[in-house]
């Protein structure tokens, strides 16, 4: 494939072969997953690569003269559809049913975390716009693709901007739903709670006061506060919720803890306690505006402990700390209750196979409508009394 003059595109396996002060500079890593600390924290932990299903690709788009980064698609080479949280498992069994492999395949996307963010990153210095720079990363890595034999290229949790880029680009459009919490300028947990509906005001406070009855407080603990030991104390409690899945956790104490040391100011860990021993942990990144919620676990169980850990203490944090969006992770209806509002997620597909391509684009469109259905219901059932465009206009 030939490139324009001012372009080199090239692969690499690992994410230290490129520094880190030319990664970050690159538009999209105030995204925390795509900063070039959490890319390595992945690869020298072993939470990726191996045989973990995730062998890093990563594309990058340099100027020919003189090296310059100037775009790049944090990808990977996948053997599975482990931890990519946009569900293809049908597709891949229709393909082994035609006798046709549908692994590997390319995934453009952070691993284990279904948060909205870039899938492709870009210099404010590149010649061209952002729209052409995604056109070209695409156009490599289907060619890619293509002469190796892979059967698609997924990019996963893409920015409203990105996929409306990638709409124009013939590629397939996903649609999904998550629940997610906007900061209205409350002034306090209670300033938010007084926009609820009566009867849904109390039962979060009940819910709040049942956690509270039961002798347990909290704590919330970023970066640079997490030593090896207190990591090493929650460890267990985040990784029950896998366990009892009957697999182990994706992200390792290893990880979190170079992490610590890499990127402090991106992680808030909420750690509830009883008797001074740790009971519930739920585990979040951040940016400037937006909180993650990740992974959650708990030493036995205590009414409402999950929904005071990973739902009402992150929410207390936002207000505290002025932060706008709040995304507690993927599915859950019952953040509805919790004040989470039904919110768009993306996803955008290449499939090599044009007579696949065509039967899951017919599955997209009607799935999509589904969603949008869906989420039109789901307001209906929303706790806010106030009227506004982004909850309901139901009064209490």
């Amino acid at each position: 494939m030939s490139e324009p003059a001012t372009y080199r595109a090239r692969f690499i396996n690992a994410i230290s072969a490129v520094p880190a002060e030319a990664w970050n500079q690159l538009q999209g890593t105030d995204y925390p997953f795509h900063r070039h600390e959490f890319l390595s924290a992945l690869e020298d932990s072993g939470c990726i690569g191996g045989n973990t299903g995730w062998s890093p690709l990563h594309l990058l788009l340099e100027h020919q003269t003189d090296g310059r980064l100037l775009a790049a698609m944090p990808m990977y080479q996948k053997i599975n559809s482990e931890g990519e949280f946009v569900f293809d498992f049908a597709w891949a069994n229709a393909y082994h049913q035609a006798g046709l492999q549908y692994y590997p395949k390319l995934v453009a996307a952070v691993p284990f975390t279904p948060a909205t963010c870039n899938c492709i990153l870009y210099s404010h210095d590149a010649p061209d716009s952002p729209d052409y720079l995604r056109a070209k990363l695409i156009q490599v890595a289907t060619a890619q693709a293509k002469e190796h034999g892979i059967s698609s290229l997924h990019l996963l949790f893409p920015t409203l901007e990105e996929q409306q880029s990638f709409n124009q680009l013939d590629l397939l459009s996903r649609k999904d739903c998550q629940f997610h919490w906007h900061n209205q300028g409350y002034s306090d947990f209670d300033d938010f709670l007084n926009r609820f509906k009566s009867k849904k005001r109390k039962e979060v406070r009940r819910e709040r006061r049942k956690v509270s009855e039961a002798g347990i407080r909290y704590d919330i603990v970023e970066g640079n506060e997490m030593s090896d030991a207190l990591w090493d104390a929650i460890a267990p409690l985040y990784s029950s919720t896998f366990i009892m899945r009957g697999r182990a956790p994706y992200l390792t104490p290893k990880f979190f803890k170079q992490l610590s040391n890499t990127l402090p100011q991106s992680i808030v860990v909420i750690i509830g306690y009883k008797d001074d021993t740790a009971v519930a942990t739920a585990i979040c990144f951040r940016s400037s505006n937006a909180l993650y919620g990740r992974y959650w676990g708990a030493d036995g169980l205590y009414d409402s402990l999950h929904f005071e850990t990973c739902y009402y203490q992150g929410i207390e944090y936002c207000i505290r700390e002025k932060i706008s969006l709040f995304e507690p992770g993927t599915q859950g209806e019952h953040k509805i209750a919790r004040g989470f509002i039904p919110t768009e997620t993306f996803s955008a597909h290449w499939i090599n196979n044009e007579r696949f391509a065509n039967a899951i684009d017919n599955y997209l469109k009607e799935e999509s409508r589904q969603i949008e259905a869906y989420m039109e219901s789901v307001h209906d059932h929303l706790p806010y009394k106030l009227t506004d465009p982004s909850m309901n206009n139901s009064e209490s």
